[in-house]
């Protein structure tokens, strides 16, 4: 049974004047002929679609990506309203609907607003939902410290931004480990510093350890190597100013030319650090 909402790699069947139809173990699942065209697909090839309902309620495959699949949070924009409920741009060629009940307040046309997409139980169609809350749980971790995560800005707290991570549980990353502006949606990349014994988490951006020392010092010799080889950076600079140009916190810069220093690959200059010639 192929489930809509999801990923599959299905059989390529038979073509025909549509397009080409994939093994979902009964009659075939389209794949439109917009999607096969130049391509070099042949019966019994492996193709990876996404699998959703088009408008007469049947499942279809497509190549394009959605903004999110099921079971993933993500900010999506409303293109279109109804009584009913309101449609949301999520990337493919059949906008996303939200049904008015499973709105907060009510959706507007070009708002963008984060969502969970789930199947509706009463039509087996997929779905978007703002109220999602009883999703996320801490009780039973699926993290460990320093694993890297996929993170969703949930809202602001006193303390920092409650992040939704992997779109199963919260953590929080604090403003004191926050060097640039992000707002409620965006996706990034971060991983888990620390698990306190009541199951609450504390978040880093970025990679961690020796790994991001090396990652950062990579993009500082780039930088030094387009500015010809001298930058006007060094330890007693601003973090906003570091932050701005190197896009990474003054503690990583830091870190990062001690590397490069002792690697002799750079040396500190007067209000700046230069390239070694090799």
């Amino acid at each position: 049974m192929v489930q809509a909402g999801i990923y599959h790699d299905l059989e390529l069947l038979r073509f025909t004047e549509q397009g080409a139809y994939l093994d979902d173990g009964e009659s075939g699942i389209l794949l439109p002929k917009r999607f096969v065209a130049d391509t070099n697909y042949l019966v019994g090839d492996k193709v990876h679609v996404f699998v959703y309902h088009d408008s007469e309620d049947r499942l279809i495959a497509t190549t394009q990506q959605p903004i999110a699949i099921l079971g993933e949070i993500a900010r999506m924009r409303v293109v279109s309203t109804t009584p009913a409920g309101a449609f949301l741009d999520w990337g493919l060629m059949k906008d996303l609907f939200v049904p008015r009940s499973k709105q907060r307040v009510g959706m507007r046309v070009g708002g963008e607003y984060l969502v969970l997409v789930y199947l509706d139980e009463q039509t087996g169609r997929v779905a978007a939902t703002e109220k999602f809350d009883h999703v996320l749980q801490n009780e039973n971790l699926s993290v460990q410290e320093g694993d890297v995560v996929h993170l969703v800005t949930y809202r602001r707290t006193d303390i920092g931004y409650l992040m939704i991570i992997n779109h199963q549980h919260t953590g929080v990353l604090h403003f004191s480990d926050l060097f640039r502006e992000i707002r409620e949606g965006d996706a990034m990349k971060g991983f888990v510093r620390k698990i306190r014994p009541d199951n609450t988490i504390d978040l880093i951006l970025g990679t961690r350890g020796f790994k991001r020392v090396e990652d950062e010092g990579e993009k500082i010799l780039r930088l030094l190597q387009e500015n010809n080889g001298y930058l006007p950076y060094y330890d007693k600079s601003a973090p906003e100013e570091i932050y701005a140009f190197f896009g990474m916190s003054k503690k990583a810069f830091k870190m990062a030319i001690g590397t490069l220093y002792k690697q002799r690959k750079i040396e500190l200059a007067k209000a700046g650090i230069q390239l070694i010639a090799s």
